[in-house]
């Protein structure tokens, strides 16, 4: 099974830009003479100037679709595939840098840069295929706190990946169109697990002081793999359901705001990391629950845009990092152009408060009843951890 759609998204290297993202075509650079695919490949709507020397250059364009299929391949091998795809644009974020290729500059490699920059790239992007195919690279690649203690542990580790497996083989028998579901369901199981076992909002924390979690961690993923173990192999049996929450709590949001991003194909842009409950009002039949909800960006998209409005709740201002009106937003660009080019970059997380209405089901459980991330009653926009 291929993982096409995020792949296409946020993992191609090379010579691809992702199709989704958002912008205008760029003009052909002075290098572009010494790509010989530069014309052959129309590199010139590649806007990224790294990107634009994996289009036009042939040893590159190999390289490229080597660890493309390198990137696939571990896709297909694990289950939190969202979180690898963070984790690969972080590393082509480094790999850009330590070549001296700088995004912000916003122009193309020098010709008489090429060569050094070029030699640059074959090694690192050798040495990245390596890695992809090593799997024990799976744990250390983890960028989470919970993924750390789990890898830390050789019991913990052992269980992750059985219920890595377990999963790996329920999806495999579902349609493309179904993946996408079972992605978002399994990406809130780990949500979840991080809330249940305390391990939310400790990113520097020392591993050390963090080992009274891991019987936590054990016992919730025992309870997830006899969970996978019990389906039988049939993956309609976990995924698929209507599912609703016990309690309007934090589990609640998180579920309503994976149903709002699923509905909105937001996963193509960004990664729920993180749901914390703030503040929440309980009647009979009713309940406000406020949460804080954060999201990490796998592709860049327009400030003002569909994927903007729908998938963070609001437009930003790209200076500030604070949610504007999108009326707002074009009195600072008088040229419409200007907007487009104005994109939320790769790895920004994105940050934002909202209440979310619940109605009580006649099975006691909890449903939500917001059907949209707007409007957000607060947000940041945030470039860097």
């Amino acid at each position: 099974m291929r993982f096409t759609v995020l792949a296409i998204a946020a993992i191609q290297l090379g010579w691809m830009q992702p199709a989704c993202a958002q912008g205008t075509q760029a003009s052909a650079p002075p290098i572009a003479e010494m790509l010989p695919l530069f014309a052959k490949n129309r590199c010139a709507e590649v806007r990224d100037a790294a990107e634009q020397l994996f289009c036009g250059d042939p040893d590159l364009n190999r390289a490229g679709a080597r660890l493309g299929s390198a990137v696939d391949a571990r896709l297909n091998r694990i289950a939190d595939r969202r979180m690898a795809i963070e984790e690969n644009v972080e590393w082509i974020r480094s790999r850009n840098s330590s070549c001296g290729i700088f995004v912000r500059q916003g122009v193309a490699v020098a010709p008489e840069n090429f060569s050094r920059v070029k030699a640059c790239l074959l090694k690192v992007t050798a040495d990245r295929i390596a890695i992809l195919e090593d799997a024990n690279f799976d744990c250390l690649a983890t960028n989470t706190t919970a993924g750390l203690v789990i890898c830390s542990d050789p019991a913990l580790a052992i269980a992750n990946r059985e219920i890595n497996t377990l999963f790996v083989g329920l999806i495999g028998k579902l349609r493309e169109d179904e993946v996408k579901g079972a992605l978002t369901e399994y990406a809130r199981w780990t949500r979840i697990r991080d809330r249940l076992c305390g391990l939310d909002d400790k990113d520097n924390v020392p591993l050390e002081e963090l080992e009274s979690t891991e019987p936590c961690l054990a016992d919730y993923m025992k309870q997830k793999s006899a969970e996978l173990a019990d389906a039988k192999g049939d993956p309609r049996k976990i995924f698929g359901r209507e599912v609703l929450s016990p309690s309007p709590d934090a589990d609640a949001v998180d579920l309503c705001v994976g149903k709002i991003h699923s509905t909105n194909t937001c996963e193509n842009f960004l990664r729920i990391s993180r749901v914390s409950q703030l503040d929440t009002e309980v009647s009979a039949q009713e309940a406000i629950v406020t949460a804080e909800i954060e999201m990490k960006v796998l592709a860049p998209f327009a400030v003002c845009s569909p994927i903007a409005s729908n998938c963070t709740g609001t437009c930003w201002d790209p200076q500030t990092g604070q949610p504007k009106a999108s009326t707002t937003v074009r009195q600072n660009f008088p040229e419409p152009s200007l907007i487009v080019r104005q994109n939320l970059a790769v790895a920004y997380r994105v940050r934002i408060e909202k209440s979310f209405a619940f109605r009580k089901s006649k099975s006691g459980d909890w449903q939500c009843h917001t059907q949209a991330l707007r409007p957000v009653e607060f947000g940041r926009a945030l470039e860097r951890p």
